[in-house]
């Protein structure tokens, strides 16, 4: 079984989160610890549930959600994991930190590249790549069938959804993967955003006024 946590790390309140299993490892996704003070949250957590960070991965690399991912590789010795459209989105995200005032070092160790249908393992529990491209051309979501959760990184929100007036963002092409490869899956499923508060399929259904 896969617990989640997360933190709203940065100006711009980005959603990080920890995967994390009973045997005490662990997934960071899209760290956005821009400050010392978030670093040493996210670290403390790791430290006091005992747990082993085994990877690094990026939903999308817009400048909020990779803020941490070169202290993460300096910290735990990660190596980081994205899709391949996103490589020249994470090349750009400090430019885009300078416009909005938000400098910072950007991670430039090896890349690795997840595609739809890739599995992500930790331990037995599996995490299925699916790819939604639209807020951003390489945008990937974390979907875990046997706990019934996803992480969406910033292709739907409660009731909103990414936007597509960035660099690389396309509404239609969201729209349609939202609906083609989001709301098929179980109303019951969890979705845990890279902004706000989680939400679920069932109720993006029937209250999320971009998809009706």
């Amino acid at each position: 079984m896969i617990k989640v946590k997360f933190f709203s790390f940065n100006p711009v309140q980005e959603n990080t989160y920890i995967l994390y299993n009973q045997q005490g490892n662990a997934i960071i996704v899209d760290p956005g610890c821009y400050f010392t003070a978030e670093q040493e949250m996210l670290k403390e957590f790791l430290v006091t549930e005992n747990l082993t960070a085994l990877q690094l991965i990026n939903t999308h690399c817009h400048l909020d959600h990779v803020f941490g991912n070169k202290w993460v590789h300096q910290e735990f010795g990660l190596e980081l994991y994205i899709h391949p459209n996103e490589a020249i989105m994470l090349q750009f995200a400090p430019e885009s930190g300078k416009k909005w005032g938000l400098t910072f070092e950007n991670y430039n160790g090896p890349l690795h590249f997840l595609n739809e249908n890739d599995i992500v393992h930790l331990d037995n529990d599996e995490l299925k790549v699916i790819a939604a491209p639209g807020h951003s051309p390489g945008s990937i979501c974390l979907y875990c069938e046997a706990d019934h959760f996803i992480i969406g990184g910033d292709v739907l929100f409660r009731e909103s959804i990414g936007r597509t007036d960035l660099p690389g963002g396309n509404h239609e092409q969201l729209i349609k993967n939202i609906k083609e490869k989001l709301l098929v899956l179980p109303d019951e499923t969890i979705v845990y955003s890279g902004h706000g508060m989680p939400t679920t399929i069932g109720y993006e259904k029937e209250n999320n006024p971009f998809l009706n």
